[in-house]
């Protein structure tokens, strides 16, 4: 049987989506969603930090493009929200080079755009 990478803190993390799809519902900008998150991250004490920078390298060399994760949360899960009404799979390869940029195992997507929250675990 395979492991579930960081397993409490990716249910602590839903949990906080969840929470937030629960008052607001859906409907709203992106913005709106993470602001909520952050107020919750910060009433529960998790450790985050919202708009990491990470440095994108080829072949060893920095190039001078830069990516913002929304939350680097128990610093080392990349969370990436988004409040659409389609499909979420356009941004899977968006996450996976998030990953890749910042060494991280598992990035949580989560989707506010439709009437139940929808989440995917990215595991690199």
């Amino acid at each position: 049987m395979e492991e579930i990478i960081y397993k409490e803190e990716a249910f602590a993390i839903i949990g906080v989506c969840m929470e937030v799809h629960r008052e607001l519902k859906n409907g709203y900008n992106e913005i709106v969603y993470k602001d909520a998150i952050e107020l919750e991250f910060i009433r529960l004490g998790i450790p985050y930090v919202r708009e990491k920078e990470f440095q994108v390298f080829y072949k060893g060399k920095p190039l001078n493009r830069t990516f913002y994760v929304d939350f680097y949360v128990f610093d080392k899960i990349n969370l990436e929200v988004k409040a659409i009404s389609g499909a979420l799979d356009a941004f899977f390869s968006q996450v996976i080079n998030y990953n890749a940029c910042s060494k991280s195992k598992l990035a949580l997507l989560v989707n506010f755009g439709k009437l139940s929250l929808e989440s995917k675990r990215i595991v690199s």
